[in-house]
């Protein structure tokens, strides 16, 4: 049966998502706050509003009247989702996980203080003042986060007493709601960083994707790959926590999971109840299902029997360097020579700095994920955005 699905955000997660919904035959409309959006360019229809405008937000599901409301992004007026539940749509993966999760502080309590899993020490700040104090408790180094911000937007590492400041302002300038508190989070001396893709189903087991190791910079995700090295006591650890967390939160689709490493333990860093940019590396061909077919079919409700994982795989960002209007790329002939390989260009219509235009992706059954990564770093370069 065909469904109306409202999609809360437009970017090139979303638009992975769109292009599975629409073949299993499903109607989306698009939503963002600018016009030609990656999304927009293949749904069916699509909206331009300011999603933190509670009214606009009330007048858009009430046009559209969707069966499903599919929120992509944190910059939303998330307690409306529950009157939207109330009246009988289906908020992916529920109105909870979305409120929770685009508040750093709502999942951190949920998960520290109630679940009483394992995450790094924090305490919040609302003020300079208290930031310098949160900041001496914790101790330094330490990382300061705005309680709502998505790709590592106006978070910092404070080494000393004279990066406060500088955090404070980069975290009050990030983009959405509530910024102008802040988290506070211990510095965990990690050895990798792995996000465990969860997909909860309305009548089946919960399920895990192999592993992803991932790479940031600037707080933002720079490669991925499949499988992450882990032991299997650690594995077993992530999976448990990630499976506490999301039951917690309720619903079904697809959550990453994030995870910080150390050499003998487990800690749960974040989570996006939605298809997430390290999982970027599933394009590839990793797994039997990619984690955009995998949320299309968990929100509507369709079986997954089992996540298989099908060979090797990396991806690694394509960026841009400067700001300007309608992009030009070159160097796909280039790119387009490495064997095993794949690039997206996500469409997007206006670049700024380090602004992420596309993923490059290479594959294999035989090269290890070391390997990969190095061929995808290639592709990447080859590419230029003007």
């Amino acid at each position: 049966m065909q469904k109306r699905i409202l999609l809360l955000g437009s970017g090139e997660l979303g638009k992975e998502f769109v292009i599975a919904c629409q073949r299993l035959g499903q109607h989306v409309i698009a939503v963002d706050s600018y016009d030609q959006a990656p999304a927009m360019q293949v749904a069916h229809q699509c909206e331009v509003i300011n999603m933190l405008d509670g009214e606009e937000l009330d007048r858009i599901v009430a046009k559209h009247k969707p069966d499903l409301i599919v929120p992509e992004i944190e910059a939303i007026r998330t307690e409306r989702l529950y009157d939207y539940e109330k009246q009988g749509m289906l908020v992916v993966p529920s109105a909870k996980a979305a409120n929770f999760t685009m508040n750093r502080k709502s999942i951190r309590d949920l998960a520290a203080t109630e679940l009483r899993v394992r995450t790094p020490k924090f305490l919040y700040a609302s003020s300079l003042d208290e930031l310098i104090i949160s900041v001496n408790k914790i101790g330094f180094p330490c990382v300061v986060k705005p309680l709502m911000s998505s790709s590592g937007k106006g978070q910092s590492v404070i080494k000393d007493i004279t990066d406060i400041e500088m955090a404070w302002s980069a975290a009050s300038k990030a983009r959405g709601e509530a910024t102008r508190k802040v988290i506070v989070e211990e510095f965990i001396e990690f050895e990798s960083e792995i996000t465990i893709l969860t997909v909860t189903q309305k009548n089946g087991e919960t399920l895990f994707c192999a592993p992803i190791g991932h790479r940031q910079e600037r707080g933002d995700y720079m490669e991925s790959w499949q499988p992450a090295a882990i032991s299997s006591g650690q594995l077993q650890r992530a999976q448990k926590i990630a499976q506490k967390v999301t039951a917690a939160l309720g619903g079904a689709g697809i959550w990453g999971v994030e995870f910080f490493l150390t050499k003998d333990d487990v800690y749960f860093s974040e989570l996006s109840p939605r298809p997430h940019d390290t999982g970027m590396v599933t394009l590839a061909g990793t797994q039997n299902f990619n984690q955009f077919e995998l949320h299309a079919r968990a929100v509507l409700g369709l079986p997954i029997p089992e996540i298989k994982l099908e060979r090797n795989g990396a991806s690694a960002v394509i960026l841009t360097e400067s700001a300007g209007t309608e992009p030009v790329y070159s160097g796909l002939e280039e790119a387009a020579n490495f064997p095993d390989t794949d690039f997206r260009i996500f469409g997007k219509p206006v670049t700024r700095p380090f602004r992420r235009m596309g993923v490059a992706l290479a594959y294999g059954k035989e090269e290890s994920t070391d390997e990969l990564r190095a061929r995808a770093t290639e592709v990447a370069k080859a590419i230029r955005v003007k």
